[in-house]
C-alpha cells in the first residue's frame, strides 16, 4: 500500500481528536485572533453612540435557549453599551419558546454591572403572544399589550413607561430573532410605522435579512457569532473597561476560526491525497497495458 493510501485510510477518530484539541486550546487559553468590523455592524454601534443620555430603545427577545449561544452575545453586548451611555431601555419577549427566559437570563447578568434602576433606566414589559398583532398594537399605545411590566407594576406607575407610548417616543428597536421574527419587525415596524430597525440574527438566518438591509428595512443586521464579536470588539476599542466583560463571542469566534482551518486542512490533504492515488492508479494501469 502506498504512503498516499495510508494517509487516506486514517481512522477518523483521530480526525475528531484533532477538532477536539483544536477547539480546547482557545478556550483554555484565548488566542485574541482579530475581528474586523462590517459596516453592516457598526451602523447600530453608531446609531447607539449618536443617542442623548435618556433617549430610549425597544430590545426584542425573540429567541429562544437553541439560539442562545449566537444572541446572548448581541444582548449583552447591546445592553452594556445602553447602560454605559445611560441610554434607557424597553425589553419585550415575543418568542414563544424561551424568549421570556432569556430576557431574564441577560438581564439579570448585566444589570448587576451598572447603577441603574428598574422602571427608570429600564423596564422589562415581559412576554406576550401574537407576533405582528402584538408589534401593530405597540404602534398604537404599548400599554394596550402590556398593562403592566413583569413584575405586576401598572404601566402607568412606571416613570421610565410614563414617558413612552409607542414606537414614536423611542429612538430605535433592536429585535435579536431566530426564524422568520426579524421580518416582521422589518415588513411591519419600519416600513409601516417608520421605525429604525436592526436585527440580530443567528448565522443560518442572517443570509436572508441583506435583502431588507439593503432596501433599506433595517438600519443594521448583526450576523451570528461573528457580528456578535464585531459589536464586542467596538465596545472593547471605544470603551477599555468594558472590554474584559465582553469577550465571549469574541473567544468563541477563536474557537470557530481554529477548527475551520483544521477542516481546511483535511480538505487540502484529501484532495492532495486523491491526486496522488489517481496518479498511481494511472501508472499501474499503463505499465499493464504495455504487458
Amino acid at each position: 500500500m502506498s504512503d498516499a493510501m495510508k494517509i487516506g485510510g486514517i481512522d477518523k477518530r483521530w480526525v475528531y481528536l484533532l477538532v477536539a484539541i483544536g477547539a480546547l486550546i482557545p478556550i483554555i487559553k484565548p488566542l485574541g485572533l482579530p475581528v474586523l468590523s462590517t459596516p453592516a455592524v457598526e451602523a447600530l454601534f453608531e446609531k447607539i453612540e449618536s443617542l442623548e443620555p435618556g433617549d430610549v430603545i425597544m430590545l426584542s427577545f425573540d429567541y429562544g435557549p437553541s439560539s442562545a449561544p449566537e444572541l446572548d452575545p448581541m444582548a449583552e453586548s447591546i445592553l452594556r453599551h445602553c447602560f454605559q451611555r445611560d441610554i434607557s431601555v424597553v425589553v419585550v419577549a415575543l418568542f414563544p419558546l424561551g424568549g421570556d427566559n432569556q430576557a431574564k437570563i441577560a438581564l439579570n447578568k448585566i444589570v448587576p454591572e451598572f447603577p441603574v434602576v428598574e422602571g427608570e433606566d429600564y423596564v422589562y414589559l415581559g412576554y406576550k403572544d401574537g407576533g405582528l398583532a402584538v408589534l401593530r398594537r405597540m404602534a398604537e399605545d404599548i400599554s394596550i399589550v402590556f398593562p403592566q411590566d413583569n413584575r405586576g407594576i401598572p404601566l402607568e406607575d412606571i416613570p421610565l413607561m410614563q414617558r413612552v407610548q409607542n414606537y414614536s417616543d423611542t429612538e430605535l428597536s433592536v429585535s435579536l430573532a431566530t426564524g422568520i421574527m426579524g421580518e416582521w419587525w422589518a415588513i411591519l415596524v419600519n416600513a409601516q410605522f417608520g421605525q429604525p430597525v436592526a436585527v440580530g440574527a443567528t448565522a443560518v438566518s442572517a443570509p436572508k435579512y441583506y435583502a431588507y438591509l439593503k432596501a433599506g428595512q433595517m438600519l443594521s443586521l448583526l450576523g451570528g457569532l461573528k457580528g456578535a464579536a464585531e459589536y464586542e470588539t467596538l465596545i472593547g476599542e471605544h470603551y477599555p473597561e468594558l472590554k474584559e466583560r465582553s469577550q465571549i463571542a469574541t473567544r468563541g469566534m477563536d474557537v470557530q476560526s481554529i477548527v475551520h482551518l483544521i477542516i481546511i486542512g483535511f480538505i487540502i490533504l484529501g484532495n492532495i491525497v486523491y491526486l496522488i492515488s489517481r496518479s498511481e492508479r494511472t501508472r499501474a494501469g499503463g505499465r499493464l497495458a504495455s504487458k
